[in-house]
């Protein structure tokens, strides 16, 4: 069995939107986000779906609360790069800041 690698984006001044995000969720709610991470290393990324013109970004659902969401990329069939997370509330915001950040993802993996 293959093993999914994740990382968590960094912009080029240092800030970690994802880990942010996660950092302000209270303890239940971080691990059930740990929890959905480890299943994704696993290669089960359950309820998601591709972003319809989101320039390759993918969203995992999490039917808790106020319907969380992690954005993030893809790269080869091993490798998942986290970029940010929100919920329901800040969708539209939140993919137009993942679909920024994948771009600058992309471009520093082509240099």
């Amino acid at each position: 069995m293959s093993f999914i690698k994740i990382f968590i984006y960094r912009t080029k001044n240092g800030r970690v939107p994802f880990s942010k995000w996660k950092d302000s969720l209270d303890e239940k709610t971080r691990a059930i986000v740990r929890t959905r991470l480890d299943r994704v290393r696993l290669g089960n990324f359950g309820d998601s779906k591709r972003i319809k013109d989101g320039n390759g970004i993918w969203e995992l659902r999490i039917s808790y609360g106020p319907g969380y969401r992690i954005y993030f990329g893809k790269m080869k069939t091993t490798l998942v790069i986290l970029l940010v997370g929100g919920n329901k509330g800040s969708q539209k915001r939140d993919i137009e800041k993942a679909k920024q950040y994948w771009l600058e993802t992309e471009e520093s993996f082509h240099e």
